[in-house]
């Protein structure tokens, strides 16, 4: 009966409360608002930072009514008139609204956004009471047996609803109104008092870190699902300003924070593990759900297939058959983060997925003047306490730069601008093992910025974070230097002087044998923007990494190992040396075999790209050997069919490459065959 929907998933500020149909069955209507009353009661040993008085005034109310619909049921409610059935139903709904706004007055950082809507969230308490006065009239008292007590009391709610006042509460207004003050002083460019800032926090119970954090993190969520232009303006410059209150005001001392460390991001490998691919389709298009959406029956689909569906008139779940009670669409954001990890793990284009989600690219500009002067504000400040402070206001400085510039290019650029990577450079060498975690994190962030690029270049920021890979204090250190590398090397120039650096590519090696599963990956990537520069293949070939990349390839357990193997493979294989070097390996097999078992189509496409490759630089020793597999065509004719448009392009040369030396060899003329024709026909 009583629909619920998890309040970190549902819209803030927006109710899915819909009417309980005509027909519902009297017992059942009583019983839900009997658990809904209780709800409700519950908020009364949960903390409100704004809106406690009416807050307190609605839970008062409904608990009176709690008694009521108690001793209802204790009746036989089939005689109930349908004047009170109607009644109830609207009390269902109002009851259903309370839940959602109390859940939102209380929801876990969300205290500076629900303190900036005061005004509208008076106004939802004061409809909903108004609502529930409204359907109390209405009620036929004299037709319902309860107790004389119970009637004199719901009387004198259903008076007190009428004459209820919810407004703003005058702590509330002030605190309010000191925030839009400071904030206009960002705007202003001017740094505001930090106790005035601290008064206002104190008010909202924020008075630590961690606190700020978990409002930053609120913000961020509903930034990047946000529509409406003008809150998406307040929650940007809310953001800014909780950003600079947690890096300005309070020491990051009570959190261990757990930055993801992989250029895959693989933190959802547990989930992933226990769940079925097939969950993943829609129920009616059958198609991985990029924007999966949950109705009222609990079942989720994609919103643009149930979107459609509801459209053409159809009313009914399309799964349950079961008729829906609202046609409200609720993101399951929850499930649509594992989908994601899924498609990144195991080489499923997600472009469609990405177009429609927030794209990092949006982050160039600060979405508001207040937002672009809090961040300049704070990135001066953690540059002056790199430069002036201790050893451990320098680590928590560096910690963070990493959050700040973690997914934010505005950030990133603000930071860099004020001179934060010069400092971190020093850092590196840091005998204190959290704090060169932290600032080689932070150069990793920065490195994704284009002038960060070249400014750790020029401040000679390439050997120190080689250094890092190579004897970094901790692992995690080595695989976020390897990350940093894989960055750095997606310019051209740097290609060539990473490569210069006689440690580099041994140490990335190195991280592959010995390192953690996050190392491995990044080290992989790393290796992959480097041998972009074919004059760095020796250097790779020279310190064995065919035999170790075909041993990941055979034991690796992780598909997305795996794919970064057989992709630094492929790479490899474009150069001639290259290509002798995997075949004189036996490493062919192993990929034929790859080709015809992996699930992954990012790694059939890579295994194609080798085949092709051995084919144009090695000619017939390699052609004659996949002639003899009487199942490569095949998968081949599979691929060309269904695999992305240069996998299939592959494929399709692969056979004719095939069928020639089929052909060559039944004539006789097999001399003939040369390594020059191959690569004609290999380009085709």
């Amino acid at each position: 009966m009583l629909n619920r929907f998890d309040q970190n998933t549902r819209r803030i500020l927006q109710s899915p409360a819909v009417l309980p149909c005509q027909d519902v069955n009297p017992a059942t209507l009583i019983r839900s608002l009997i658990t809904l009353s209780h709800s409700i009661i519950g908020f009364r040993s949960e903390f409100f930072a704004t809106q406690r008085r009416n807050a307190r005034e609605s839970i008062r109310q409904i608990s009176i009514l709690s008694m009521f619909f108690t001793e209802i049921m204790e009746q036989d409610v089939s005689g109930l008139p349908d004047s009170a059935l109607l009644s109830f139903s609207e009390l269902h709904h109002s009851l259903q609204k309370i839940v959602y706004l109390l859940e939102d007055c209380t929801r876990s950082g969300a205290r500076v956004w629900m303190l900036m809507k005061s005004h509208f969230v008076s106004t939802q308490f004061s409809s909903l009471i108004r609502a529930i006065a409204t359907a109390l009239d209405i009620i036929p008292m004299n037709l319902i047996k309860v107790s004389v007590e119970v009637k004199e009391l719901v009387e004198m709610v259903a008076k007190q609803a009428r004459k209820a006042k919810m407004e703003v509460e005058p702590d509330d207004d002030y605190a309010m109104k000191r925030v839009m003050m400071i904030l206009n002083q960002f705007e202003n460019k001017f740094e505001p008092d930090p106790i005035m800032i601290k008064r206002v926090l104190h008010h909202l119970r924020i008075d630590s870190w961690s606190e700020c954090h978990k409002e930053i993190r609120f913000l961020d969520e509903q930034i990047s699902v946000q529509n409406n232009e003008r809150d998406l303006h307040l929650f940007n410059t809310l953001a800014g300003f909780m950003r600079y209150c947690r890096g300005v005001l309070f020491d990051n001392t009570d959190l261990n924070y757990n930055d993801d460390q992989s250029i895959g991001k693989p933190n959802l490998e547990i989930i992933l593990s226990c769940l079925n691919p097939e969950d993943f389709r829609c129920p009616i298009s059958l198609e991985l759900m990029t924007d999966p959406v949950t109705v009222s029956t609990g079942q989720t689909y994609a919103r643009v297939s149930i979107q459609k569906w509801l459209k053409a008139g159809n009313l009914i779940c399309p799964k349950t058959g079961e008729k829906l009670s609202s046609t409200e669409l609720v993101p399951n954001l929850n499930l649509r983060k594992v989908i994601q990890q899924y498609c990144i793990d195991h080489g499923v284009q997600i472009s469609k997925f990405q177009s429609q989600s927030r794209d990092i690219s949006s982050t160039i500009l600060p979405g508001s003047l207040a937002c672009a002067e809090s961040i300049k504000f704070l990135s001066e400040y953690l540059v002056r306490r790199l430069r002036n402070g201790t050893v451990k206001q320098k680590s928590r400085a560096a910690f963070e730069i990493r959050l700040l510039a973690k997914s934010n290019i505005y950030n990133r650029l603000c930071v860099i601008e004020a001179g934060a990577i010069p400092l971190l450079l020093t850092l590196l060498s840091s005998p204190d093992t959290t704090t060169q975690e932290n600032a080689i994190a932070g150069l990793l962030k920065l490195s994704k910025h284009s002038n960060g690029k070249k400014v750790i270049i020029n401040h000679g920021g390439l050997n120190l974070i080689v250094n890092v890979l190579k004897n970094g204090l901790k692992q995690e250190s080595k695989q976020i230097a390897a990350a940093a590398i894989f960055y750095l090397s997606s310019v051209q120039t740097n290609q060539k002087l990473i490569n210069e650096i006689p440690q580099a590519i041994p140490a990335l090696i190195d991280q592959i044998k010995t390192g953690s599963s996050c190392g491995k990956k990044n080290s992989l990537a790393a290796l992959f923007g480097i041998l972009i520069h074919p004059r760095n293949h020796q250097t790779a070939l020279s310190s064995g990494i065919i035999p170790l990349l075909s041993n990941l390839i055979s034991t690796s357990q992780k598909p997305e190992i795996i794919t970064d193997s057989l992709a630094v493979v492929a790479t490899l294989a474009e150069s001639f040396d290259g290509s002798d070097t995997i075949f004189k390996a036996s490493s062919l097999p192993l990929i034929i075999k790859t080709f015809q078992t992996s699930p992954s189509p990012a790694a059939k496409e890579y295994c194609v790209s080798i085949l092709l490759a051995l084919c144009n630089n090695l000619g017939n020793e390699v052609i004659a050997v996949l002639a003899t597999n009487t199942n490569l065509i095949g998968f081949l004719y599979t691929l060309s069919t269904t695999g992305g448009s240069q996998a299939a392009k592959k494929a399709r040369s692969l056979i004719r490459i095939i069928h020639r030396f089929h052909e060559t060899n039944s004539s006789g003329l097999m001399a003939n065959w040369d390594s020059s024709r191959i690569a004609a026909v290999g380009s085709c």
